[in-house]
């Protein structure tokens, strides 16, 4: 009887071993499976951890973005964000402070490929009019990172300077406003929106003080 007994889970074992030796052996016939980085995703502890942000600020110039001005935006020939540029044009803004537009967590800061030259991802936890979600707000092309992976931001902190892509561009800010909680350099232009939002509109809509009220100015060191 008690051989009986344990034969199930012989047979189970058995069947787990033979599982992972065919799988072992599909990898060798077919070799590793790329990483999509589409599924790097923000788990539930590290959203409770993200800052939540109440207001929202422009990323360039003051917080209203003055002195600057909307290169190409938002999906004006498949663009997936506004390029921001500082009113003298051409490399004028080369090296200008770039500001965290709120308040928020630094989940990406590095060089994603070709075509972005150095960027930085912030997540934010933001109220909506039924829940709290992610809003992520990234900041491409830059000169300089000055803020390190996992670091919290406050708004109107600078994050890094004005660049050209690795001399791909004249200097500009590619900045976009994301929703979801999905952490992906992704592309800059597409045929659908995907799960980017005119960042315009949602500055316009979460600054979060009255048109007569002056947010502080940004923090420049």
């Amino acid at each position: 009887m008690g051989m009986r007994s344990r034969l199930p889970g012989l047979l189970a074992a058995l069947l787990t071993l033979l599982l992972i030796a065919v799988a072992v052996w599909r990898a060798r016939e077919t070799g590793p499976v790329p990483f999509d980085p589409a599924f790097l995703r923000l788990t539930p502890v590290e959203i409770s951890r993200l800052p939540l942000a109440t207001r929202f600020d422009a990323p360039m110039g003051s917080e209203h973005g003055a002195l600057t001005y909307n290169a190409q935006p938002f999906r004006i020939n498949r663009h997936l964000g506004d390029d921001l540029n500082g009113i003298g044009g051409q490399n004028s803004d080369l090296g200008d402070p770039v500001f965290a537009s709120g308040f928020g967590r630094v989940v990406y800061a590095g060089v994603p490929g070709p075509g972005w030259g150095k960027m930085i991802i912030l997540a934010h936890r933001v109220h909506g009019a039924v829940n709290t979600h992610v809003i992520q707000t990234v900041y491409a092309h830059l000169d300089q990172i000055l803020v390190a992976p996992d670091a919290v931001v406050r708004r109107g902190q600078q994050i890094g300077t004005v660049g050209t892509g690795d001399g791909q561009y004249l200097a500009h800010l590619h900045f976009e406003v994301r929703e979801g909680p999905y952490i992906n350099p992704g592309v800059g232009y597409a045929d659908a929106a995907l799960n980017r939002i005119s960042p315009e509109r949602f500055l316009a809509e979460h600054r979060g003080a009255g048109e007569d009220l002056l947010n502080p100015a940004p923090m420049v060191k």
